[in-house]
């Protein structure tokens, strides 16, 4: 168990510590709060209508007016890819948010039942993890449909095998402990034991690997858009936009660059965060 008090996981001291061991961790965490406080207060950032159209200012460069310059039909990129932010990372977040409660709850229900009930499961989670994971979202993404959320939802649903997995390896080991064999000795219900003595001491790699998702989220994400089946005009999403500036790359650069380094910074912000959280609780490296 990671300790909350004075030197454990959450004192002051130990934190700052990590920071100043870890500044790549220090790095994604601005990263992803600069991210953040766009999406929350886009209105307010962007300078313009992200979808005002405006045929006499198309395809301009950057200046001091429209400081990424603007698209095809005069909107302004500057503010797409502040509102974009809304749609991507939110993609992201939500996508990892239903593939990390629905496949850390069946796994470690998986990994308690043991027995059929568990070659079941994981023989399904089997047949899943073997598709490559992004023809399988592209697969059920054109099946439902092209829309931003029918690709959350095949996203989510290729990204539950993976939590499964984790969630029922630790399962396994945590059932053996003397107070969860106590709770079924006293004839606890398998999901309460779940709720309450397998998820909460799981919750470590879980975080961890969430934070490590969202990345891949969005980066899988922007891809369904680029090939189509995302976001569809005139969203302001990140993967749309580099779809459709990349007919101007040669000239107009300015229109596939801005939008495809929102995805690279957001992206590789959560991993640094996720591999700092790693060693955070880690308590290996918290030993040292």
């Amino acid at each position: 168990m990671i300790s909350v008090r004075k030197g454990g996981l959450l004192d002051g001291g130990y934190l700052w510590y990590q920071v100043r061991r870890s500044p790549l961790m220090a790095v994604g965490t601005l990263l992803i709060l600069t991210v953040l406080i766009c999406t929350a207060f886009a209105p307010w950032i962007a300078p313009h209508d992200p979808n005002a159209i405006n045929l006499v200012n198309r395809l301009a460069p950057p200046s001091f007016e429209h400081p990424f310059g603007t698209d095809e039909v005069g909107r302004d990129l500057f503010s797409r890819v502040i509102y974009g932010s809304r749609a991507s990372v939110g993609i992201g977040l939500a996508i990892v948010a239903i593939s990390m409660t629905i496949g850390s709850a069946i796994g470690a229900f998986s990994g308690l039942a043991g027995g059929r009930t568990d070659t079941v499961i994981m023989r399904v989670m089997d047949v899943l993890l073997s598709f490559p994971p992004l023809v399988m979202a592209m697969a059920l993404a054109a099946a439902l449909g092209p829309s931003l959320f029918n690709a959350m939802l095949a996203i989510a649903v290729v990204r539950i095998p993976f939590y499964v997995r984790l969630a029922r390896g630790q399962a396994l080991g945590l059932r053996e402990r003397p107070y969860v064999r106590a709770a079924v000795t006293f004839g606890a219900r398998p999901l309460g034991i779940v709720q309450r003595h397998i998820l909460p001491n799981a919750l470590a790699p879980i975080i961890v690997q969430s934070t490590l998702d969202i990345g891949l989220a969005i980066l899988t994400a922007s891809a369904l858009s680029f090939i189509g089946l995302g976001a569809q005009q005139p969203t302001a999403e990140w993967g749309a936009m580099v779809s459709t500036g990349r007919q101007f790359l040669l000239d107009q650069w300015w229109y596939p660059t801005f939008p495809g380094l929102a995805i690279l910074l957001t992206a590789g912000g959560f991993n640094l965060l996720g591999d700092g959280l790693r060693d955070l609780l880690d308590p290996k490296t918290r030993a040292r």
